[in-house]
């Protein structure tokens, strides 16, 4: 059973949807005993980062993601909700996130090129860093779909994979047993469902 948390932040039946398509037993809970006894969480996000950051705070699933993830549990963070898996935030004002990741989010403005539209949307080619399971069904420039004007930096230690606008995004991210993508997998087609079944699939 795949379990998306759901704490008030997040583009749920889409995502429920494409874990259907692939035929992945999943549920939308709050509940902390059905996220505990799920076999992998996926934690969604759509907004800014200090709003959604008190949302999972307030409800107490941070203690929840934070346990199932130091026993082992594959986590998966999915845009906003990547971002949330590390140390803080500076998307107006700094705010603290879950810390399972180093490194730290920032805005694009500033750091790319003028002349690009903020925040960034579009499909972009995955520059694929180092070798993950996650992404073992990828290849080399498959485009999938991103929604952002913040980005992961500092990030070296967990980064697998890229991608350009203006400068070199991080695109996905992995520490043992959790895992971010910034992009959308469940907008992302084939390539995005792709990745949804290596995280369902995968035997850590």
């Amino acid at each position: 059973m795949i379990a998306v948390v759901d704490y008030g932040v997040g583009n749920l039946f889409s995502l429920r949807s494409s874990l259907r398509c692939i035929g992945a037993e999943s549920c939308v809970s709050a509940d902390p005993a059905v996220l505990r006894a799920a076999d992998r969480l996926i934690l969604p996000g759509v907004g800014a980062f200090g709003d959604a950051a008190d949302k999972l705070r307030q409800s107490g699933l941070d203690r929840v993601v934070l346990g199932e993830a130091a026993a082992g549990k594959p986590v998966l963070g999915i845009c906003l909700g990547m971002q949330l898996l590390f140390e803080k935030s500076f998307e107006y004002g700094e705010h603290a996130g879950l810390g399972l990741l180093h490194g730290r989010v920032v805005g694009m403005e500033g750091r790319i090129p003028a002349e690009l539209k903020i925040p960034h949307i579009g499909w972009n080619a995955l520059h694929i860093c180092r070798p993950s399971p996650l992404l073992r069904d990828v290849r080399e420039g498959e485009c999938v779909y991103f929604v952002h004007s913040f980005y992961a930096e500092d990030c070296e230690d967990s980064l697998i994979a890229t991608a350009e606008y203006g400068r070199e995004l991080t695109a996905v991210v992995r520490r043992e047993n959790v895992m971010g993508c910034q992009f959308h997998p469940e907008k992302s087609g084939d390539v995005g469902l792709r990745i949804l079944r290596a995280f369902c699939e995968e035997t850590l």
